[in-house]
């Protein structure tokens, strides 16, 4: 009862509104509408929150997925202010004005000397006074080059009260535009100007605006088209957009005061469009270098979300609107398949092209014309042209590799000079620890954990040469692990002797979460420990076998060095798993292979070869052997090398190195200083 009461007084309270305001009722009816049920989704939760809590600042994050409502919201109703990120619900109003007739894009203004103020944009340094420009024009240099002189031009066509009422018709409360740019006399909302600047929003109010753009519910199709276009031309690559592939579609807006940095978008991925805001503020980190960290914080989440949602699940289909690898493969098959040939464009977009090449290839083998991959098509099309350049059967590709020649040694005697935190070298024959720099010091490992999970698998196909040939099933959780990647798809097959190319060649952290799934249960049983998840059996075995080692300064909290608070080794450990590794000459030949094919099958019916490629650039260079690469932010670069010369072998790892390419010259000095200099 006490539940119905409340929601008859929260229907009289409705009703007290619409007769003392009316337009609130709307307001409230419209951001009802708006919403729409959303699920949290751990993975975003798991790779963003230790991201947004260790930054130094304030942080508001709102995500969702608009085809699943899949989502994660941090601090996602918080006010906070939006720099020039205000700009987008600017241009939401005008486009809302031009429709109603009350505005005319094709307008021409005249620029005026005293519209012109300082800050980011062209019109001011680039523009003489009375050059005409259409009302359309300066809506783009509003959004494409964040222009505060056209945004102030564009506030006076539609009227500096007109945002703020537009978005609270939508039920967006929060989301103001305070003032003109660099006119802050001219604001109308005073006390939130002091508090957040131009411009204020929440996560959450940006993401539902964003979220109403794909639905078409602000505008018409050709004027949201028109919007869509002003924000995929908005060429700030500094945050969300940094770490994205070439290829993704990004619709955006983005903010940057001194101590505030905003992005807020549209990001097209192989399984639909996902909404996102991010929004920091009182930042720490006042740069204006590449490597500001509120900056850094929206690139990482836009990675995390395309690795989260870049891949299609077993049970689903590739249809139009899938981007990626996968696609890039199926435009190869299709113009190799169909004669004539499709002649498409290999660029990993399933657009009408490619989904007009389906039907056509579909009606030719009489299968349902849909345009949407399924199984009866994939198995028509056979195995995919997934390597352009490799014409030839995986054995054969595999073993011309292995004939490749290597570049020749340098000969040099200076003693060395290294960016690394910590190294040690050690005697490859023996295992004895020849010098070292704060090697006992414990530091995240990054990918150079691998070798252990390697290890293990080996270590077992030892005991049991017939684990080799058991069939690995890749799932949508390994599918969705964060960072470097074997491209391996969810439902996709490969032998555990294969999988172990795709875990130490590219790196590949889906394939340590595949591999630890795959023998976790049968390590819970030999442990007689009962675990939640397989993984967690696994990463038991690795520091069960680390401490067997002697590795006593390090402990796993995962298969693939993602890094964790408590995930942590030492070079000197490190050195002693890579003298036990490396008298396995299965895990030898695996590190010290430079590339290899091999053929993967899916459960949706069709197949595909896939070449992996060694990240270790040492091999090319004559004595070295390999062993394991590994970088992450917390770990910087980091290198466990082997090699041999002159008779004699040694052990170099080196953690912290400043970026990739200085872990190897550190590699090399500390490995060529050593062959003269230690005994």
């Amino acid at each position: 009862m006490y539940r119905i009461r409340f929601i008859i007084l929260q229907g009289t309270a409705c009703m007290f509104r619409i007769l003392v305001t009316p337009c609130l009722f709307f307001a409230w009816i419209s951001f009802a509408n708006a919403q729409s049920p959303s699920k949290d989704d751990d993975a975003l939760r798991n790779a963003i929150l230790p991201l947004v809590t260790n930054h130094r600042g304030d942080v508001a994050v709102a995500i969702e997925h608009l085809a699943s409502s899949e989502s994660f919201e941090y601090r996602a109703d918080a006010a906070m202010p939006t720099a020039s990120l205000i700009k987008l619900p600017l241009m939401v109003t005008v486009y809302q004005h031009v429709e109603r007739g009350e505005l005319d894009l094709a307008t021409s203004i005249a620029l005026k000397a005293e519209d012109k103020v300082p800050g980011s944009g062209i019109l001011t340094d680039h523009f003489s006074d009375g050059v005409t420009l259409s009302l359309r024009d300066y809506v783009r240099l509003m959004i494409r080059d964040s222009d505060n002189t056209a945004t102030n031009i564009v506030i006076d066509q539609v009227g500096l009260a007109a945002t703020a009422q537009s978005m609270e018709s939508l039920g967006l409360g929060n989301t103001k535009l305070h003032s003109k740019v660099y006119r802050g006399d001219t604001s109308i909302f005073t006390e939130r100007s002091k508090q957040f600047g131009i411009g204020s929003t929440t996560a959450n109010e940006m993401v539902t605006l964003l979220r109403m753009l794909n639905d078409q519910k602000l505008c018409d199709m050709a004027h949201t088209q028109q919007m869509m276009g002003h924000l995929a031309s908005c060429d700030d690559r500094s945050k969300l957009a940094r770490y994205l592939p070439p290829a993704t579609k990004l619709f955006h807006k983005t903010g940057a005061i001194g101590n505030c940095r905003t992005d807020a978008g549209i990001i097209e991925t192989a399984t639909g469009p996902v909404a996102v805001c991010v929004l920091t503020n009182k930042n720490t980190d006042q740069s204006w270098s590449d490597s500001n960290e509120g900056e850094l914080l929206c690139s990482k989440i836009g990675r995390v979300i395309v690795e989260r949602f870049g891949h299609d699940g077993p049970s689903k289909t590739l249809r139009r609107g899938a981007t990626g690898l996968l696609v890039e493969a199926l435009q190869r098959t299709l113009n190799a398949r169909l004669n004539p040939s499709a002649n498409l464009s290999v660029d990993g977009d399933f657009g009408p092209g490619t989904e007009s090449a389906v039907k056509r290839f579909q009606r030719e083998h009489h299968i349902e014309s849909s345009g949407v991959l399924n199984p009866a098509t994939w198995k028509e099309l056979g195995p995919l042209v997934d390597e352009s350049e490799l014409n030839e059967e995986p054995e054969q590709f595999n073993a011309r590799v292995a004939m490749l020649a290597k570049q020749p040694a340098p000969i040099v005697s200076d003693p060395p000079i290294v960016t690394c935190k910590a190294w040690v070298i050690a005697d490859a024959e023996t295992g004895e620890e020849l010098s070292g720099f704060n090697a006992n010091e414990p530091r995240t490992p990054a990918s150079t954990t691998k070798l252990m999970t390697a290890f293990l698998v080996v270590q077992m196909i030892a005991k049991n040469p017939t684990v080799a040939d058991e069939i690995v099933t890749f799932s949508k959780n390994a599918d969705n692990t964060l960072g470097s990647s074997s491209a391996l798809t969810a439902g996709e097959q490969v032998t555990v002797a294969e999988l172990l190319y795709g875990l130490l060649l590219p790196s590949g952290n889906d394939a340590s979460i595949a591999i630890a799934e795959h023998f976790g249960e049968r390590f819970q049983q030999e442990l007689s420990e009962t675990f939640d998840d397989p993984v967690d059996a696994f990463v038991a075995k690795m520091n069960l076998r680390a401490k067997e080692l002697g590795m006593i300064s390090t402990h796993f909290e995962n298969p693939h060095g993602l890094s964790e608070p408590e995930h942590l080794t030492t070079a000197a450990d490190l050195a002693r798993l890579a003298f036990a590794a490396s008298k396995d000459e299965q895990i030898q030949r695996l590190v010290s292979t430079r590339q290899h094919a091999c053929k993967v099958n899916s459960q949706l019916g069709y197949s595909r070869t896939v070449v992996w490629r060694n990240t270790n650039q040492l091999l090319d260079i004559e004595g070295y052997v390999g062993m394991k690469t590994g970088t992450t932010d917390a770990a910087g670069a980091c290198l466990v090398t082997l090699g041999s010369r002159e008779g004699k072998s040694r052990i170099v790892v080196v953690l912290g190195s400043s970026d990739s390419m200085a872990r190897y010259s550190d590699s090399r000095n500390l490995f060529r200083w050593s062959l003269t200099n230690l005994r």
